[in-house]
């Protein structure tokens, strides 16, 4: 298959490395300044296993614009607040076979792609803890996760390389949510008390923490998608380490100054909650001091 990644960040870059080291053909679609520095320095891929750097094909919108083509599959893994952008800069690249496959937070966006690319797009999760150092991609953990719904078999067969553990369900949905329950349980911990989780935990947090499980998971019920006892478990699991050095990227990027999916991730979980009659009040205090912090950086 063709493979256009859109957006060579974290989550594109450490995913479309294992995809290149497989040897799928892949092609990135990346802003000017990422796309001169790919050019010129390659993409440096660091994870548990080593470091390697890959020469990659690139392409910038205003390329893929000047002369189109079509792509087999397109995995979106840009961010929610650059989601309208990357809409338009892919849309020279799909064509009536192309299988759009988003690899975004939350469930907002399936609704925005489904609209404008119908029933092409396929759902989709990643579970990865990765960032970027100096533009190089850091892979943090052996944690690679990569689920996607059922009925495109060619999809899976193309992204079942060493380095990511593929999974098919037919409930994507509800896996969705399941991760959404979980990053946004991680959100609210370190959002809240601006602090990795081991170290809330040692001030005596464990309680508190407890119930912001509880809330997200009772919304994700309340949707009439529970949360699996086996996800649970794993979220207990990582938030509830009192030597866990974790924090949640929304954390990371609201300390960064960067764009970050703050409303994607709990503006949107809040809304639903109060649709469904669900009482959420950590989560609201947390809206409130992540909304508030938005204002004062105008």
């Amino acid at each position: 298959m063709r493979i256009l990644v859109v957006g060579a960040g974290a989550t594109g870059g450490a995913f479309g490395s294992r995809l290149i080291e497989a040897g799928r053909e892949v092609t990135f679609l990346v802003r000017p300044a990422r796309a001169a520095a790919l050019r010129r320095d390659g993409l440096r891929f660091t994870a548990p296993d080593g470091t390697r750097t890959h020469q990659v094909a690139v392409l910038t919108a205003e390329e893929l614009a000047a002369a189109p083509q079509v792509f087999d599959l397109v995995i979106l893994t840009v961010k929610a607040p650059a989601l309208e952008a990357a809409i338009g800069d892919l849309r020279p690249a799909v064509g009536e076979r192309t299988v759009v496959l988003p690899i975004l937070n939350g469930l907002a966006h399936l609704a925005r792609l489904e609209r404008e690319f119908g029933p092409r797009v396929l759902g989709a999760l990643a579970m990865i803890v990765a960032t970027l150092d100096d533009g190089a991609v850091v892979q943090l953990t052996g944690w690679s996760d990569l689920t996607i719904g059922d009925g495109a078999p060619e999809v899976a067969r193309a992204l079942d390389v060493p380095g990511i553990r593929l999974a098919v369900s037919a409930d994507v949905t509800g896996a969705l949510w399941a991760k959404w329950a979980f990053i946004a349980a991680a959100g609210i911990v370190c959002c809240l008390f601006r602090s990795p989780v081991g170290p809330v935990l040692r001030a005596g947090g464990e309680s508190h923490v407890r119930a912001i499980i509880a809330e997200t998971e009772a919304v994700a019920a309340a949707a009439e998608h529970p949360v699996p006892a086996q996800s649970h478990e794993r979220t207990e699991s990582v938030l509830l380490d009192p030597d866990s050095a974790m924090t949640s990227s929304l954390y990371r990027d609201l300390l960064a100054g960067l764009p970050n999916e703050a409303e994607h991730i709990l503006g949107d979980l809040a809304a639903r909650a109060r649709d469904l009659g669900v009482a959420t009040p950590l989560l609201d205090l947390t809206l409130v001091q992540v909304r508030a912090d938005a204002v004062q950086r105008g």
